[in-house]
């Protein structure tokens, strides 16, 4: 039951999660464990509504990265059968063999509210102005159900796990959409299409550019490399805003997530033998349809008119459901202030980013919490480990447990791609120091049966 606009005393009110991927997930079974009540909020018809979007895609992580502690051992009071930890899921195995299962166990189903959108959150009776007895005050979160009707709930703390999924960077070298994008958007695909699934005719025998440079672009240009063979007349392009290629093709066998060291190696093989063309340096302008196909302006290499782009240009997170909090954000990487510097792309080249929990991402609004993806801002990295771990910190804050909380003990596998450092980047840190690495956040390509931590978080 809801606990609604009613005279509750604040310590029996419940602690609201936002979106149940699998960080949302975990953070209401660290909560059940710890003999608190969540009240979980998903948008989408099922848990992992966002993982299906991309549930074609196979993760480049095994079993063993993609399972939760406190969910399994909910799970496992129902008899629930663990998959081999060592085996490979795609989006929707995650889903099917574990997400799902979770949001069924009886002490967690009841808590979850499916089709309700969390509009706005703020605190009873404050708008982010008013300061004196600002932290005694319950949130508010404003929901939105299926039916269209929109109620207010009371909650004492809030975990934002939401995720970014939903919210795509633009291909505007600008960070706002290129001229004529807009007008274009039935030519973009923004994410990972399913090119040999439901997709296929969209892009069998066209000529189809794909921009970005991380593990959704890789995913992308090998399941279009697949259709060429199959659909010799198509045609494909990859363009990047990287100057040059640099290591965006990964640490290869230095990785300690072989399938992901393959997936560079299998892409640096194809631009190098010829098979796909890699254009550098493109900053998008506009878009223009011409007689000829699509056309782009912003670059110095010319590319060819096209008739489709995939846009894998990253995410960034949806802040308009919190603007009346008073959050801690870096302007640039709109993650917590004391993460960004850990996280910032600009700094860390090589991906890592040392172990972290609550301390690393509290705000002034006294137990809001933003987790999983969505604490990243616009940084491209990330893995569902680090979620976890960041709920287990969070929960064990928010029940007084900082012990605890402080001791944040995460093993990350090594993207192996600093074996090189000029001494001004994150590879330059004396090797006791060495932070521990996430895996990147993007996709993997099916034909290696390689994975992705993926957008599963939230």
């Amino acid at each position: 039951m809801y606990h609604t606009m009613a005279s509750e005393t604040h310590s029996s009110l419940p602690i609201a999660i936002i979106g149940a991927g699998p960080v949302g997930l975990a953070a209401a079974a660290h909560l059940l464990r710890s003999g608190e009540t969540p009240l979980l909020f998903e948008a989408g018809d099922t848990v992992g509504a966002s993982v299906l979007d991309w549930g074609h895609v196979r993760l480049f992580s095994p079993w063993r990265y993609m399972l939760d502690s406190q969910a399994v051992s909910l799970l496992a009071e129902t008899g629930w059968q663990a998959p081999d930890p060592e085996s490979y899921p795609m989006g929707r195995e995650l889903v099917e063999q574990y997400l799902e299962p979770l949001s069924q166990v009886p002490a967690l189903k009841s808590h979850l509210h499916l089709r309700t959108r969390v509009l706005a959150v703020t605190r009873l009776g404050y708008d982010k102005m008013k300061t004196p007895g600002r932290e005694e005050a319950p949130f508010v979160l404003r929901v939105e159900h299926a039916s269209g009707e929109e109620e207010d709930i009371l909650a004492k703390a809030v975990i934002d796990a939401s995720g970014t999924y939903r919210r795509p960077n633009t291909l505007g070298a600008h960070g706002m959409p290129a001229l004529g994008e807009r007008a274009l958007q039935q030519h973009i695909f923004y994410g990972i299409p399913d090119v040999l699934g439901k997709n296929r005719a969209r892009y069998a025998g066209r000529r189809i550019l794909v921009v970005g440079s991380g593990h959704s672009a890789f995913n992308a240009l090998l399941e279009l490399e697949d259709l060429v063979r199959e659909e010799p007349a198509t045609q494909v392009f990859w363009a990047i805003r990287r100057k040059e290629a640099g290591q965006i093709y990964g640490g290869g066998e230095s990785d300690a997530l072989a399938e992901r060291g393959q997936l560079g190696a299998r892409m640096r093989h194809l631009v190098e033998s010829g098979q796909i063309r890699l254009v550098s340096n493109v900053q998008i302008q506009k878009l223009s349809q011409t007689e000829q196909g699509i056309s782009l302006a912003g670059y110095e290499e010319e590319l060819p008119p096209v008739d489709e782009i995939i846009a894998t240009t990253g995410f960034r997170p949806d802040l308009s459901l919190i603007n009346e909090l008073r959050l801690a954000l870096d302007p640039a990487v709109e993650s917590p202030v004391a993460l960004a510097p850990l996280i910032d792309p600009n700094v860390h080249s090589c991906g890592t980013v040392p172990p972290h929990g609550v301390d690393e991402l509290t705000h002034p609004e006294a137990n809001f919490y933003i987790v999983g993806m969505k604490s990243y801002g616009r940084a491209p990295t990330f893995l569902m480990l680090t979620g976890y771990e960041q709920v287990r910190s969070i929960v064990a804050a928010l029940t007084g447990d900082w012990e605890s909380a402080r001791r944040v003990e995460l093993e990350l596998p090594e993207t192996g791609v600093c074996s090189v450092d000029s001494g001004g980047s994150c590879c330059a840190t004396p090797p006791a120091q060495v932070p521990l690495t996430l895996g990147v956040r993007q996709f993997a390509g099916k034909g290696l049966e390689v994975v992705t931590p993926g957008n599963c978080c939230g």
